[in-house]
């Protein structure tokens, strides 16, 4: 079974760049471009993985992550929180908001498709 990952993602270049990459690692890809968009998305079809960049219009990486991880069925997505911003003060806020890893762009193609497929075959509980 395809497992799919839903993208949040503003730029329409990493957008494009992260469709093509993960598509070829055997994922299907959902976009969400601004942040309420992804939380709406992430508990209504639970993707296998959320990319979540960190500066969305509408809320903010850390608010959807917050709002996801207070939801039941948000809990236990795994989420890649994906941004430019890469003070170790950002890294430490996404994870204390419940991302599972944390990557700066510009990112090496194969450690995001690395991350996602780790992240995508973690036992759901």
């Amino acid at each position: 079974m395809i497992k799919t990952v839903l993208l949040a993602e503003d730029e329409p270049n990493i957008v494009e760049s992260l469709t093509f990459l993960l598509e070829r690692a055997g994922f299907q890809i959902k976009v969400a471009n601004d942040g309420r968009q992804a939380l709406n998305t992430a508990l209504e079809q639970q993707p296998a993985v959320l990319v979540l960049d960190l500066m969305l219009p509408e809320l903010d990486g850390y608010e959807v992550l917050r709002r996801l991880r207070a939801d039941p069925s948000g809990k236990k997505l795994p989420v890649l929180m994906l941004t430019a911003k890469g003070q170790r003060i950002d890294r430490e806020t996404a994870l204390e908001c419940g991302a599972d890893l944390f990557m700066t762009k510009p990112f090496a193609n194969s450690e995001i498709i690395a991350a996602v497929v780790e992240l995508a075959s973690r036992p759901v509980d």
